[in-house]
Parts: C-alpha cells; structure tokens; sequence
C-alpha cells in the first residue's frame, strides 16, 4: 500500500487554499470599512452639534455595519498572515468560512432586534419626526449604495470551474451550449468539431463552416484518445445541416480527438476548462467572507429602502403603523439571508462536499480502466479549492499513486490530492 499526495501550487508542498480575489475582496471590505467609519463620524459629530438625537442614533447604528465589515477584513488579514502556519492542518482557506458564520449569527440577532421593536411600536406607537429621520434613512441609502457597487465585482466569487454534467450550459464560446469548439481547416472547406450538451448526454457534432462544405456521415468519425492511452471510436449519424455522433461522450472532456475525413485525419484537442455559471461549482468556489460582507451591505440597503417607504407613506396618509410594518419585513429578509449564509458556511465547515459533480468525475477518471474506489472524499479547502482522499484497488502493477495523480491533474479545482493504492486480491 503507498500513498501519494499532489504540490498545491507549484513545486515544493504547501496548503495555501485561500481564494483567487483573496487581496481585491479585503481591498473592497477595508475600502467599505473606511466609508462607513467616515459617516458614523459626521452623523454621530453632526448630531451631538445639533442636538438631533436620530442622527446620533444612526450614526451608532452605522458602527455597528463597520463592526460587521470588520469581522471580515479582520479574517481576510489572518488567513493571509497565517496561510503557511503549519498549525493549520489544511491551511486558512476556511477563516473566510468561519468569518461569514459569525456574521450570519450577526445578521440574525440584528433581525431579532429590529423585529422586536418593530412589534413594540406596533403595540405602542411613537411620535416620528418625519423631518430628520427621512433625509437620514436617505443619506444611509446613498452609503449603503456605495458600498454595495464597492463590493458587487467580486461578492459572488465566481470561478467558473471544472464540472461538465448532463444538461450544463458551457455558454462561453457558443449560445447553443457547446464547448471548446475546434476548427478543421481542410481541402473541402472549413469545419467547427464541439461538444455539445443542452439536456442530453454529451456528444460531438461537426458543422461546416463555408458554403462548399459537404458532410458524409458514413465517411466521417472520430476516435478520442485520453492521458491514460485509452482509445474510443465514435460514429455520425446526418441530423441535416451537421453531424451527431452516435455514442456519448464519457466524462471528462479531456482528450486528444482524431477525426477522420474523406482528405485525411486532423488531430484536435478538447480540455476540462473554466466556463459559464454552474450553480454546484459556484457554490464551491463562493468567497463566503465577502459574500457576508455584501449580505450586511444588502440588508442594511433593504431596511433603508424599506424605512424610506414606511416613512412617506406614514407622513403622507398618517398611517403610523407602515413603518414598524416596514421593520418587520426588513427583519423576515434580513432573517432569510442570514439562514441562508449560515446554511452554507455551516455546511462548509462540517466539511460537507459542496461539488457533487466533482467527486463523480474523480470517481469515473479512476474506474473507467476497471480499477474500483473503495473510499473517496471530496471537500473544500478554500474558495475555488477542493481536496480528495481517494483509496483504490486495482490489479494492474503499474497504476500507482503517481498514476492517478497524473490522471486527476486534468480537474484544476482538485488542488490537494492523497491516493491510496491497494492490490485488488487484497479486498477480497
């Protein structure tokens, strides 16, 4: 029995998992920090020189949303301080994770609070001055606003990734989901050889390119010939206008193509690569630490929004009780948001595998020489970084770990990989 594990970047091994806009998302939070720290200021100092207790009140109100934006500047600051400190088994990559379950529990106690009071003054109405809390709900707004268009660019942390299922849309290069289309450049014209998958397994299609461009499906194929040597013929059937081929096409799409035209062979080469929005892989790659930073942001825009409407109305009709009714849905949101931030941190730190889709594609990489997985774990290390465990049997002297490292290299996510080899006769 060996075991094998993969360099996470580059030669030597390390465990640095923290995520590809790491620095440009703790730019954004410390950017977001300063403008909210800068309002507090004037609002709490305005106030106090005023005597306007509301614009006291919502200046305190603002250092509470620096004091959640801090919580993420802080955790992004220590993840890249410590990301080599061999204290952490599997580096900081999760810090951000933890950062954005503390501020989901934030999130959910400020829910509680402005329902609360939302409640109390249904019960027990109280004079609005109408006059200052209006401008201020507006000016709050407007800070809210800047500090959504500060972070949005980054908030989603897209990395648009590895996985290729029945049905998934590539929509990168073609409208059509295709993928990684390669062009022929022949004696009889031009041809586009892809592979397409639009809720049905995928396949390869060939289409001509120019006017003269003629296609006969019994004089055309095309064999795939992956890493590991294995060859696999496909055959076309005319579906007017272009050719379809009769077999699926296996996962992974990584793989030399010869295809066979009437003027000769032409070697073409598809790889696993980034690509359009997969909601599974977007999960996995998801920065969670800015993704609460924008949450915070997002529900403090939404009760402005909401308190500005409940405001106007209540001055224009006299109905006192739309602003507490206001609070109350502002509270049910930002509650929603918070379960769902709290859902998915959580999730991440119970190490629950958010890329189903990868641990398939892991598995069938291996089995589809006739090895067998006996354990396979797949989890994330970090925003667009997933780990393997992997234990295989196999009766083939040459497949050791080094082997199936070099087949699992193909899926740029998996950036740390252990493989434990054991001879089939040993299970059993």
């Amino acid at each position: 029995m060996s075991a094998f594990e993969n360099t996470a970047f580059g030669e030597g091994h390390n465990h640095i998992f923290l995520g590809a806009a790491h620095e440009s998302n703790a730019r954004k939070t410390w950017a977001v920090i300063a403008l909210c720290s800068a309002m507090m200021l004037i609002e709490i100092g305005g106030g106090s020189m005023f005597g306007s207790l509301a614009l006291v009140a919502d200046g305190l109100h603002m250092s509470t949303h620096a004091g959640a934006m801090l919580i993420a500047a802080l955790a992004y600051t220590y993840a890249r301080k410590h990301a080599t400190d061999s204290r952490f088994v599997f580096g900081t990559g999760k810090l951000g994770d933890l950062a954005g379950f503390t501020s989901a529990i934030v999130l959910a106690m400020i829910a509680l609070l402005i329902g609360y009071e939302a409640v109390s003054r249904f019960l027990s109405p109280v004079p609005i001055r109408f006059g200052e809390a209006i401008p201020i709900a507006v000016v709050g707004l407007l800070v809210n606003i800047a500090s959504v268009w500060l972070l949005s660019s980054d908030h989603h942390g897209h990395s648009h990734g590895l996985n290729r299922g029945r049905g998934h849309s590539h929509g990168r290069d073609e409208d059509a989901h295709e993928h990684d289309v390669q062009r022929i450049f022949a004696p009889s014209g031009v041809f586009a050889v892809s592979i397409f998958e639009d809720g049905v397994p995928p396949v390869f299609r060939i289409a001509p390119e120019t006017l003269n461009s003629k296609l006969d499906a019994a004089a055309i194929s095309v064999t795939t010939i992956r890493p590991d040597g294995t060859r696999q013929p496909f055959g076309f059937a005319d579906r007017g206008g272009y050719l379809e081929s009769k077999e699926d096409i296996p996962e992974p799409h990584a793989f030399k193509a010869i295809v066979r035209l009437p003027d000769g062979e032409h070697e073409v080469e598809f790889e696993e690569h980034e690509h359009g929005y997969d909601e599974v892989h977007e999960a996995a790659a998801r920065d969670h630490n800015i993704r609460s930073a924008y949450v915070h942001v997002m529900a403090d825009a939404a009760v402005s929004v909401l308190a500005i409407i409940g405001l106007v109305l209540a001055r224009t009709f006299s109905w006192l009780w739309m602003d507490p009714l206001a609070g109350v849905i502002g509270a049910l949101v930002i509650a929603n948001w918070s379960y769902g931030l709290m859902r998915d941190t959580g999730g991440i730190l119970l190490d629950m595998n958010p890329d189903e889709k990868m641990a398939d594609n892991v598995r069938h990489v291996i089995e589809e020489n006739g090895d067998k997985v006996l354990d396979l774990h797949v989890w994330r290390l970090g925003p667009g970084h997933m780990s393997a465990v992997v234990s295989v049997a196999t009766s083939d002297s040459q497949h050791n770990p080094s082997f199936y490292h070099s087949a699992l290299q193909r899926f740029k996510g998996l950036s740390h990989v252990t493989v434990e080899v054991n001879p089939a006769r040993a299970t059993a």
